[in-house]
């Protein structure tokens, strides 16, 4: 996070040395507000970049096995931008090197994890491990240390959901 900050107050001098700049070959023309002006654009820019290729960051970030299932979108009206090209906030994934498929009952299954990153002040991770039955479309969480199915969390997906078919592919 400091990070950002110290890159944020770098590229408004950069953009307020660029008005300066402009100023002085316009023989002082142009008003003085314009350097101010162009240090506070450079620092929005420099965010809004920050923003939108966070989700291009982390995905080059993952190994060549994972997977992205989903992404979410959102706007926000401290974001006025956000309206216009809806920014990446969050997005699943899962290593489809560390798919365990198996059979039971004539029913094929999966079991995998299934990784959540969500972007905020300080990025977030959430992973927890599932079990698939591609068969009838059911998703059931598995219990962190036993790995036992949690069943009254159990949820059907359609067979054209992204993470459905990401899974049920035929390998």
């Amino acid at each position: 996070m400091i990070w950002h900050l110290i890159a944020a107050v770098f590229a408004g001098l950069g953009a307020a040395g660029i008005g300066l700049l402009l100023r002085t070959l316009s023989a002082r023309r142009l008003p003085r507000w314009i350097v101010p002006a162009f240090a506070g654009l450079g620092m929005i820019a420099y965010q809004v970049h920050h923003e939108y290729s966070w989700f291009e960051h982390k995905k080059a970030q993952l190994p060549d096995s994972a997977r992205v299932v989903t992404s979410e979108q959102s706007s926000a009206f401290w974001r006025p931008w956000t309206y216009l090209v809806p920014l990446t906030t969050a997005f699943t994934v899962v290593d489809e090197q560390s798919l365990v498929r198996s059979r039971a009952n004539d029913q094929r299954l999966v079991e995998f994890i299934l990784y959540r990153f969500e972007r905020a002040h300080v990025d977030r991770l959430d992973h927890r491990p599932h079990l698939m039955n591609c068969s009838t479309g059911e998703l059931v969480p598995l219990a962190e240390d036993t790995r036992r199915p949690q069943t009254e969390a159990m949820r059907r997906l359609d067979a054209d959901d992204p993470l459905h078919r990401a899974l049920c592919r035929e390998a």
